[in-house]
């Protein structure tokens, strides 16, 4: 399976092996699912750094901040590292929340999964349906695909205490409106009871207490 080109995801799995030896941080977005599921590869690197940080990522990359976005960026040829800080990006949830959600994957700091769900969530929210929201989306499902109901119910908890119920609402939008997915090879015969139990379990108007989060 892959949705970009392989040689763009080597060189970005490269890119994102050496960080661990540069900077201390939390991975969230593609890779971080590809860690959970071992299906679709990535090809920007996306993490979590407190400000401490931020100097030793810059004597090693080409290095800009992005206020438009509210992140940091790490450019070094076609991969880019997408860089988020405590009290300045934007990602539905504050990140110096997220920092302390996090377990060792393949010897990686990943965000926890319930917490990668609801930010693949709002994610989707934003790009919409274009090539990178549908990535997002496939994202969303190959983590249901490998780690079944619990992420996906606790995600459904959390975005009624953080706010990201729309979230939800347009996954259910894009998840009905999908048939098949040939991208993760499930026709039509495989595709519809898995999208009836997972649109059961994010149906928005389930009636569930919110999740007191650990800080």
């Amino acid at each position: 399976m892959a949705y970009y080109h392989d040689l763009v995801t080597q060189q970005s799995w490269k890119e994102l092996k050496k960080l661990g030896a540069i900077c201390d941080f939390t991975l969230l977005g593609g890779w971080a699912v590809y860690l959970y599921t071992h299906g679709l590869k990535s090809k920007d690197i996306d993490i979590l750094v407190d400000y401490d940080q931020l100097p030793k990522l810059q004597k090693n990359f080409e290095f800009i901040k992005n206020n438009r976005l509210h992140k940091y960026e790490a450019i070094r040829g076609p991969v880019q590292i997408d860089i988020y800080t405590p009290h300045y990006s934007e990602l539905g949830i504050p990140v110096e929340i997220l920092l302390a959600q996090n377990q060792i994957v393949d010897g990686f700091s990943v965000i926890l999964p319930q917490y990668l769900v609801l930010l693949k969530l709002f994610t989707l929210s934003q790009r919409g349906r274009t090539p990178k929201g549908r990535k997002d989306f496939l994202d969303l499902f190959s983590l249901y695909l490998s780690l079944k109901d619990s992420p996906f119910m606790l995600a459904t908890q959390l975005a009624h205490e953080y706010a990201l119920v729309s979230s939800l609402r347009f996954f259910s939008q894009i998840l009905s409106e999908n048939t098949d997915l040939p991208e993760l090879t499930l026709n039509n015969h495989q595709f519809a009871p898995l999208k009836k139990s997972l649109l059961k379990i994010i149906s928005p108007s389930r009636s569930t207490p919110p999740l007191h989060t650990q800080t």
